[in-house]
């Protein structure tokens, strides 16, 4: 049972419980592109988004990562751990694809020669600006240790991320992270792993707009989005 709402973001919404340290999240039907500037609706993608990154958060647990989630409630629903979320919005990229390629003038599919970590200043007023270690530091955004840390976790992720993905038959492109740290300060995989935070491409098909299975389908009024995120949760469900 939900108790107060703590907090409302694009896609989810965070209600406290009787416990201080746990709190339901609650997945949203909302999609939004471009830092908000695109607002639609995907047909249960709150529910599809749930229960993808609850089998996602399941299997990295299973592979020693620790994360914030507890277990599912309901079918758009999870308990999680309550956590402070550092303002970093960590990406991990594997072939060139969205913003980066616009950056530096990289060829979209582009493989990278390896993994790529990024920071992203999470302030939406500002539009969520690409920031360097020094950034960080002066900002007093998160500790040298801190950054160190989550690096090396999210390179971890993406490993455990790319045989996970291997399994499902689909590209793990890039994706976005968001780190909490917990009452004992320890540092927890946070907020979601799903088709709103990943790139992933069909490797079936040799198709650049077909094979998309992802968010980009709503960015990019490619249609068929929830049929896109219905095929990724079943062969997540599946693996």
């Amino acid at each position: 049972m939900s108790g107060t709402k703590l907090y409302e973001g694009k896609a989810k919404i965070l209600f406290t419980t009787d416990d201080p340290n746990i709190l339901l999240s609650r997945y949203k039907d909302d999609a939004t592109a471009f830092n908000a500037l695109k607002k639609g609706s995907i047909a249960n993608k709150g529910e599809m988004n749930c229960a993808i990154a609850s089998h996602i958060f399941q299997y990295l647990e299973a592979q020693g990562m620790a994360t914030h989630f507890i277990k599912q409630v309901s079918p758009n629903e999870m308990q999680v751990v309550a956590v402070k979320i550092l303002p970093i919005e960590v990406v991990v990229r594997n072939i060139a694809a969205g913003s980066i390629c616009k950056r530096l003038g990289l060829e979209q599919g582009q493989p990278l020669k390896k993994p790529l970590v990024e920071f992203f200043y999470k302030n939406d007023d500002l539009g969520d600006p690409l920031i360097t270690d020094a950034h960080v530091a002066m900002l007093d955004l998160a500790t040298p240790e801190q950054v160190d840390q989550l690096k090396q976790l999210a390179l971890d992720i993406n490993q455990h991320l790319q045989t996970f993905f291997d399994r499902c038959n689909l590209l793990l492109v890039d994706f976005k992270v968001e780190i909490g740290v917990d009452v004992n300060e320890r540092l927890l995989l946070a907020d979601e792993i799903s088709p709103d935070t990943c790139r992933l491409w069909d490797k079936a098909i040799s198709d650049p707009t077909a094979r998309i299975m992802d968010k980009d389908r709503f960015r990019q009024d490619l249609g068929n989005i929830a049929e896109a995120y219905q095929e990724v949760m079943n062969r997540v469900l599946a693996t």
